[in-house]
């Protein structure tokens, strides 16, 4: 028994190390995943699930330290009762990863975002956001803050996107995009 036991280990600790990846190398990560979104300061608003994909490009710039960057399509906005605010952007993530055990990454960064779609849906009846009312910021700035653990070359990534600049342009409106984002990937080596 203890000797299977020892083989198991082996094989697991086999597994892990070959997910680790030389300083100096490029990976490539499609990811999917999905977001639960929100407005800050919107009244009785309800988070809205929404698609997040694409891929980030990570270079390994010392044993613990890495530098990713990416785009990724995420839908966000928000829902109050029967209405649908949505507000989806291309999102370009750049951020310090810091391994703090192997496989363990925590995430720091910025991430300007750029709309992409803008509609509210209501009864039924979809309009375009801009002609509904409120005319939406084409660019919005967020900091993401999270945490990633890779095993066998995927990826397994929890963040949550920090809304610094106001999601409208609008004096009367101050809302910001509060986002937290659950992704799988797998990392190729370039």
């Amino acid at each position: 028994m203890k000797k299977m036991i020892i083989m198991a280990a082996a094989m697991l600790a086999s597994v892990g190390s070959y997910a680790q990846h030389a300083v100096g190398s490029f990976t490539l990560q499609p990811k999917i995943g999905m977001n639960v979104a929100d407005l800050t300061d919107a009244d009785d608003s309800d988070v809205r699930i929404g698609l997040a994909a694409g891929a980030e490009f990570e270079y390994q710039a010392a044993d613990i330290v890495s530098i990713s960057f990416g785009a990724i399509y995420s839908m966000q906005g928000c829902k109050s009762g029967d209405a649908t605010l949505k507000l989806d952007y291309i999102n370009v993530p750049i951020l310090a990863n810091v391994y703090v055990t192997k496989g363990l990454a925590v995430k720091l960064g910025l991430q300007p975002s750029f709309k992409v779609n803008y509609k509210y849906c209501a009864d039924g009846v979809t309009v375009d956001g801009d002609k509904y009312g409120v005319k939406a910021n084409n660019v919005d700035l967020s900091i993401p803050v999270g945490l990633s653990y890779e095993y066998s070359n995927f990826v397994f990534d929890a963040r949550y996107n920090f809304g610094v600049t106001k999601a409208f342009d609008s004096d009367k409106v101050d809302s910001k995009n509060s986002v937290f984002q659950f992704t799988v990937g797998y990392k190729f080596d370039l």
